[in-house]
């Protein structure tokens, strides 16, 4: 008796509605083209609607496929690296089709380094890496860097940091170090061996080793606690608990607002370094902004960007407490006493960069606050929304770039996503208070 043929389109129905990368496959079972999902069934079943019929990006593709298959992942950043596994290893002519015109992008660690860094490329390097990829999303493998930084504490800086030199003991590490996503290499305070560790246990998740990694984890932590070593033995059980629950999502991608345009981040940032005459490119920048209803309920936002792209542990909300009715200006000074009086007194590094949303009394504000604290602010800079003019302390003359240039385009995701934040978080203090009421 002849087994009975299950159609694609039925088959999808009965896949998990879990994480994982599924296989779309011709009538001799050729890969067409492999795919990863949050929620498997919901994302395979799109294929066989008529939008992926008429989408002149997957028409042709729908009509080839005879059958699915799929694997299952524990999280989204497993079934990101299952993805990038399969497509390297299978090569699916769709998947080499449907990119864009840009080139895949990979992830690599330059290995021959003292202290390898990560980075997120679209040109790797020939020698002294290790590639892991390509991936199909741009954006799931920044997010997926961001999550496994998290948990290994690699550093993604540009920094060529030698043992050898001294000097880099007296180097500030940056705001990645404070919150404890980076073990300062910069700074010395990781040994070489111990940072060749981490990276090591990262290589290890990403070429899907990751149960293996977790028994050795479980292994070092039980001799720490038999050594009385309590403390190695706590981090090491955390670090195995976060490599379980290990996703893609989290707070990443919470409340995300993409740019109306499409930005590179590099591209700004080298803009703003040039339009600024700064030293450096400016690696970490934030952004300030107000949020009132008629002079109630004032708040304040404070977002952060490293590397051009919004670095969601690092935003900040605060309600004015000494403000009463409409003054920006007062507001403004309030919160950037706050948070600088803070990073001062706890010796936390400055961003690079602070952007200030509004013209010259907004940025007049914020300087004044730095010199009633006698604190030397950082590169401080303001947006007026009007003409899109940048001015600066001492400047009478604003700078006005072209409404296309990339310096400014990177200051308005700044601008306009302090701005979203602020009222976000003011919509959220205005519901509380209509349901208490």
């Amino acid at each position: 008796m002849s087994e009975t043929v299950v159609p694609p389109a039925e088959k999808v129905r009965s896949l998990p509605s879990t994480p994982g990368v599924y296989l779309m496959k011709d009538s001799a079972g050729v890969v067409l083209y492999v795919g990863k999902a949050k929620n498997l069934k919901n994302r395979a079943s799109h294929y066989f609607t008529k939008a992926a019929a008429e989408d002149p990006r997957t028409s042709e593709l729908v009509k080839l496929i005879a059958d699915v298959d799929y694997l299952e992942a524990e999280s989204e950043v497993d079934a990101l690296l299952l993805e990038a596994r399969l497509i390297k290893d299978i090569q699916p002519r769709f998947n080499i089709e449907l990119k864009d015109d840009k080139s895949f992008p990979y992830l690599q660690i330059r290995v021959r380094e003292e202290f390898p860094r990560v980075e997120f490329t679209r040109k790797p390097r020939r020698r002294g890496v290790k590639l892991y990829g390509p991936f199909t999303s741009a954006r799931s493998l920044r997010q997926a860097i961001q999550v496994l930084q998290r948990i290994f504490q690699f550093r993604t800086c540009t920094l060529d940091i030698s043992e050898s030199d001294a000097r880099w003991r007296w180097f500030r590490p940056c705001l990645l170090h404070s919150i404890r996503q980076c073990t300062a290499p910069c700074n010395f305070r990781v040994s070489k061996e111990e940072y060749r560790r981490q990276i090591r246990a990262l290589r290890m998740v990403l070429e899907g080793k990751k149960e293996r990694l977790i028994r050795q984890m479980q292994r070092e932590e039980k001799a720490a606690a038999e050594a009385l070593e309590f403390e190695k033995a706590a981090r090491l059980r955390d670090d195995i608990a976060a490599l379980r629950k290990l996703a893609e999502r989290g707070e990443v991608d919470k409340d995300p607002q993409k740019p109306i345009f499409p930005i590179d981040p590099k591209k700004g940032l080298r803009g703003l370094r040039q339009v600024l005459g700064l030293d450096r490119v400016p690696r970490t920048i934030e952004g300030v902004d107000i949020a009132h209803l008629a002079g109630e309920d004032t708040v304040a936002s404070l977002v952060s960007f490293i590397d051009g792209l919004p670095f969601k542990p690092g935003y900040r909300k605060y309600k004015i407490r000494t403000v009463e009715g409409v003054d920006d200006f007062a507001s403004i000074r309030e919160v950037v006493a706050r948070r600088f009086r803070r990073l001062s007194d706890e010796e936390q590094p400055f961003p690079d960069l602070l952007l200030i949303d509004g013209g010259k009394g907004q940025l007049n504000a914020a300087l004044e606050v730095f010199r009633l604290l006698s604190i030397e602010p950082p590169v401080l800079i303001s947006l007026a929304k009007r003409e899109e003019e940048i001015y600066r302390p001492g400047e009478t003359e604003p700078i006005r770039l072209g409404r296309h240039a990339a310096a400014l385009r990177l200051l308005q995701y700044v601008r306009d996503e302090a701005h979203r934040f602020a009222q976000h978080y003011h919509h959220q203090l205005r519901r509380k208070k209509f349901q208490e009421e």
